[in-house]
């Protein structure tokens, strides 16, 4: 374990570039797959497999009551935990396999598809892959292995839906291609796991060891309902009370500025659970990495959010075309809490990784609660209220998360927000001079896709201007260390060599 220890802060920045590198292969292979089936099946098909995934997605949040990441957060861990937790997640993985094979013609009824029920049967194996891959993921995550498991998780996916799911296509197999593409994927995970990452899988069902797992990942599960159920929230009251029309602009706006913030909070998340778990006991290098993680957010995310706001007109079109427009003012809202809702997944990490997962859990109950106040008080003003009342809950979680994480870490307010002060320097100078970019384009009346790459450019240019010429302002002692440990995991030859 020490030798796992040594050189925490580089191997996590490692650890992010190959898992953000992963994530964007899937994404890449995502839009090669979806490209090639979107013209081999019909949209029924697809609407089909997408209601599978609803369940799937609902149903996994149960089934292995975060027996996962209470391996990857106990400080001691013996063989007996290992043999407790892939018993309890093959058991947990039948048992959910085994509902849903039976309320599959229940589910399918109450969502009025009825050819859904042995779609979702099929799709019920997924659980029992997953379930036996469980203990080995995590050990992997626990050993800091993300190269790895980056790689393992990208090409699987390419096996499934880019090679598996067209062939299945082409020979005329229907959904039963999508659903041969899903199978195909977790099933070789499942294998390349257990063959990668070696445990004990002899069972045993011992009272302390299922007691200690359990006790953590009770907590953990409870917390993940209710973000789930936060993020969902939102959406059924706009649907409930504005109707289908604001629901669509409320979705497609929630989607364009979640998406972004999603995929920066799982690469943090995959790197800084497992990363921060090894030091629960080491409270100055806890804290330390919770600082300099939440100044390098700030960087990178509160300048990116102005920008977003201030370019959204112009993005809406690019994006979705003509007759969008009331799109652009939730999006501009919600591009403000951008900063609220990515970083609070570094408390998020930090809460897991030191087992306070009982204190989590009540502040996300408290974050449902909040976005549902604030999406109902909201309707009264239309889709632009209940964007306002989602980024008032989204702040109010992260203060709650935040004040959590500085209990752990022992880190005062002062420094908190200390550690925000250069991105919030940084995104006043960046802001400036993506409005006035954009606001001399405009007059001029260039093309939205111009305005954007302008924009993009005049931006970055700035901002890297002024980390340059004031690198203390603009980057702050966190940005700097960050900044200089990025530089030295480059090659020698792109180095610049210092003087003396």
């Amino acid at each position: 374990m020490s030798n796992i220890r040594q050189g925490l802060a580089r191997r996590s920045v490692v650890g992010m570039f190959w898992t953000g590198l992963s994530m964007g292969a899937l994404a890449v292979a995502e839009v090669i797959a979806l490209l090639v089936l979107a013209r081999l099946l019909s949209p029924n098909e697809f609407g089909l497999y997408a209601a599978a995934l609803v369940i799937i997605k609902l149903a996994t949040i149960f089934e292995n009551l975060g027996v996962a990441p209470a391996i990857v957060q106990r400080p001691e861990l013996d063989e007996r935990h290992l043999r407790v937790g892939f018993t309890l997640s093959l058991i947990l993985s039948l048992v959910i396999a085994g509902l849903v094979w039976l309320t599959a013609p229940a589910i399918a009824h109450a969502m009025r598809l009825a050819d859904l029920a042995p779609i979702v049967r099929a799709t019920s194996v997924v659980f029992i892959c997953q379930g036996v891959a469980l203990v080995a993921q995590a050990v992997a995550q626990r050993a800091l292995r993300f190269e790895w498991l980056a790689a393992v998780d990208a090409i699987c996916f390419a096996v499934g839906f880019v090679i598996a799911g067209p062939i299945l296509a082409l020979a005329g197999f229907g959904i039963w291609a999508l659903v041969g593409a899903l199978m195909t994927q977790n099933f070789l995970r499942t294998i390349v796991l257990l063959v990668g990452q070696p445990h004990p899988k002899r069972p045993l069902l011992e009272r302390r060891a299922i007691s200690e797992l359990l006790y953590f990942g009770g907590g953990f599960t409870i917390a993940r309902v209710c973000n789930y159920l936060a993020t969902q929230v939102d959406k059924l009251i706009v649907g409930r009370w504005l109707g289908a029309e604001a629901l669509g602009i409320y979705s497609l706006s929630s989607q364009l500025m979640t998406t972004p913030a999603v995929i920066i909070g799982q690469i943090l998340d995959r790197v800084l659970f497992p990363t921060m778990a090894l030091v629960q006991q080491e409270p100055a290098r806890l804290a330390r990495a919770y600082r300099s993680a939440v100044a390098a957010c700030a960087l990178v995310v509160l300048p990116a959010s102005l920008v977003v706001a201030i370019a959204a007109p112009e993005l809406v079109q690019v994006l979705l075309g003509q007759g969008w427009d009331a799109v652009v003012a939730p999006l501009q809202i919600l591009a403000v809490g951008m900063l609220f809702r990515t970083s609070y997944k570094l408390s998020d990490s930090i809460s897991r990784a030191t087992g306070v997962v009982y204190a989590r859990a009540w502040r996300q109950a408290i974050f449902v609660v909040a976005v549902a106040a604030g999406a109902l008080l909201g309707h009264f003003w239309g889709v632009t209220g209940v964007a306002v009342g989602v980024v008032a809950a989204v702040m109010t979680n992260f203060m709650l998360m935040a004040h959590l994480s500085l209990r752990v870490t022992g880190i005062g307010w002062s420094a908190f927000i200390g550690a925000h002060v250069p991105a919030f320097a940084l995104a006043a100078v960046v802001g400036a001079s993506a409005w006035i970019a954009a606001d001399q384009l405009r007059q001029v009346h260039v093309m939205p896709l111009v305005l954007l790459f302008n924009v993009a450019i005049a931006a970055g240019a700035t901002g890297l201007v002024s980390c340059w010429l004031l690198p203390s302002l603009f980057l702050g002692r966190d940005g700097q260390s960050m900044l200089r440990l990025v530089a030295g995991l480059a090659p020698a030859w792109l180095r610049r060599s210092r003087p003396g």
